[in-house]
């Protein structure tokens, strides 16, 4: 047992590069998963990139390969309120214990990479070689690995994905990724691996090109939401929907999915398709995969942080919507799921994003917008700023600007309240980036003083440190 506290190695983790300075390179992390003795390789790894919905996704694919008996890691990012969130054994995020002995493991190997390399090891590199043991020690059948950014120069894609799945390609992290989809969309394919299974959801055509050009070069055989998989129907039930999917080994009905909104049944599909990959489903024989399978795997599905309702009475949502694209996922969503009469919404953002974009999105179904700040880094955009660009679009008698999140809060509860006594049932949407979804729920779901020490939303401060959003 080490004499490091879990506190004592959050500061260490927190005095390395930050994920959002980027220096696109696999050198350091090779190197660091060299000196590990690659434990990347010890087990199947279904790698995810995408620009929207591939933690949902990912969380998905956990759960169902956890219902067919296989003990499972997964890696996803950013974390909404605990560092420990970023890497699960089983479904459970890694205890405080084991965090810190799997550190305490690899610290003699970062010193090592440190010591040889221009620049030291990254936040995100030093956590993604963490995952990559932790995985390796438990050890677990699969990995599900979500890149942090990008692709082709994510960390993460030192591991050899068996599946490669690409969530829906948009714009987001334009200085970093490129300005166009089909740009972005040439970075994302890096992930696709030589003699591997790529399985993609619904592209444009464009972004479709780009990524069945790579499967053809490497050798990789691909899978095509709207093609070999899909959504064949779906309906709007109590708590979440009701669908029929098409797999590559057939069709399952009545499938129960807890989750709101059509772009979590095109994540469902997507996920299906990736177990039965990973399987090696056909139409011959897709007898690993069963809608009893599915149905089970699917009921014990949550996606914290993605249009999760938090509070009742009035209804508090909150979901981490941080581009224009997960934005109007959000705001059609809420129009199918709820009847808000009226909607006040709460809106935290980065300001290296394409806020504009977001606020577009959320005018129509929104009656007064709250622009507040999800957290006092260089980051985050100020809540006067964010005001000033709402009052373009909503218009003055609209908007309301609050510097600190639980006065945006308070104040859209008292404006839902107030409103529904005239218009019917008002509800809150709390959104804008995974930051400000990550420091509502620590404010309405638990007491903040129980906040994490890791990386991540500081009460006190409210800093936020290694977003990747």
């Amino acid at each position: 047992m080490s004499d490091l506290s879990y506190a004592e190695v959050s500061a260490r983790l927190q005095a390395r590069w930050p994920e959002q300075k980027i220096d696109p390179t696999l050198d350091r992390v090779q190197r660091l998963v060299d000196l590990l003795g690659d434990p990347q390789k010890s087990y199947p790894v279904v790698h995810l990139t995408g620009t929207n919905g591939k933690t949902s996704t990912a969380r998905m694919i956990d759960s169902l390969l956890r219902e067919a008996g296989l003990r499972t890691g997964r890696f996803t990012s950013p974390h909404l309120e605990s560092v420990r969130e970023r890497i699960t054994l089983n479904g459970e995020p890694i205890s405080e214990e084991r965090f810190v002995e799997t550190y305490v493991e690899i610290e003699p190997y970062l010193d090592v990479v440190d010591s040889e390399q221009e620049h030291p090891l990254s936040f995100f590199e030093v956590i993604t070689g963490m995952a990559f043991a932790a995985f390796a020690d438990a050890p677990v059948d699969v990995a599900i690995i979500e890149v942090g950014l990008g692709g082709t120069w994510d960390s993460t894609n030192v591991a050899d994905g068996t599946v490669s799945v690409i969530t829906p390609v948009a714009v987001d992290h334009a200085h970093i990724l490129g300005a166009d989809p089909v740009t972005i969309a040439r970075d994302k394919s890096g992930i696709i691996k030589q003699g591997g299974t790529a399985v993609v959801s619904q592209q444009s055509r464009d972004v479709l090109e780009v990524l069945m050009g790579r499967a053809a070069q490497v050798g990789a055989s691909i899978l095509r939401e709207g093609l070999e998989f899909g959504v064949v129907s779906r309906s709007v039930a109590v708590g979440g929907q009701l669908m029929s999917l098409k797999g590559i080994g057939g069709e399952y009905d009545d499938i129960f999915l807890p989750l709101h909104g059509e772009y979590q049944a095109h994540n469902a599909a997507t996920a299906v398709a990736a177990v039965e990959a990973l399987f090696g489903a056909s139409e011959e024989s897709g007898d690993r995969v069963t809608t009893e399978l599915l149905q089970a795997g699917f009921a014990e599905v949550t996606s914290p942080g993605r249009m999760e309702v938090v509070r009742t009475s009035p209804t508090i949502i909150v979901d981490a919507a941080h581009n224009p694209h997960g934005a109007q996922a959000t705001a059609a969503t809420v129009s199918e799921a709820f009847a808000f009469q009226p909607l006040i919404g709460v809106l935290g953002c980065m300001k290296d994003k394409d806020v504009y974009g977001v606020l577009e999105a959320y005018e129509p179904i929104m009656e007064t917008v709250i622009c507040t700040r999800n957290s006092f880094t260089e980051r985050s955009m100020p809540a006067e700023e964010l005001g000033e660009l709402a009052m373009e679009i909503f218009g003055e008698d609209r908007v309301l600007v609050r510097p600190h999140l639980i006065d945006a809060i308070d104040d859209a509860i008292r404006l839902a309240e107030e409103g529904a006594i005239a218009m019917g049932s008002g509800g809150v949407l709390v959104t804008g980036s995974v930051v400000t979804a990550g420091e509502a729920r620590t404010l309405l779901v638990r007491k903040p003083k129980e906040a994490d020490p890791m990386p991540g939303f500081d009460p006190a401060g409210y800093t936020q440190i290694g977003d990747t959003e």
